[in-house]
């Protein structure tokens, strides 16, 4: 069994997103991005995926450069990076975000064994009563919560 390491999480995807189906694809990376994602020098929160020309590309995903490489080895933070994924799921990808409206935001990034995987969701944008309706219920499930507590307290 693989053992994962969440890296960094998007909170903000789920917030303003329906995830309806998610995938996990590899990254390609370099060497000096690899040591500053080891380091945590990593956000996540404006990154997206994008399928162009048969591949899916990754942007908006900020890898500080490392300190200590030199400037010829030295990475550009924002540059977009190739995530490996098989064929039919690039496809089946490429087909969901044809419809107005969805995209594909990044979710999360984590080790998997020794290497960084990225997990992306085909996401729907919520509009704001959306929004306001998934904070309703979840002060409802909270308070309903705390009343249960205080009975079981009492007992």
């Amino acid at each position: 069994m693989s053992k994962s390491t969440e890296i960094s999480n998007n909170r903000k995807a789920r917030r303003d997103f329906h995830i309806s189906d998610t995938y996990e694809a590899g990254i390609e990376l370099k060497g000096t991005e690899v040591k500053s994602i080891r380091a945590g020098k990593i956000n996540i929160s404006d990154a997206f995926a994008r399928v162009e020309k048969g591949q899916l590309y990754l942007y908006g995903c900020d890898i500080q450069p490392w300190e200590t490489a030199a400037t010829f080895f030295q990475h550009e933070s924002k540059r977009p990076r190739r995530l490996l994924l098989h064929r039919k799921e690039i496809l089946k990808l490429e087909h969901a975000t044809a419809v107005k409206g969805s995209s594909l935001p990044c979710l999360r990034m984590y080790w998997k064994d020794r290497r960084v995987k990225i997990e992306i969701g085909i996401g729907k944008g919520k509009t704001h009563t959306d929004q306001r309706h998934d904070l309703k219920e979840r002060v409802e499930l909270r308070e309903a919560q705390r009343e249960v507590a205080r009975f079981n307290k009492r007992l």
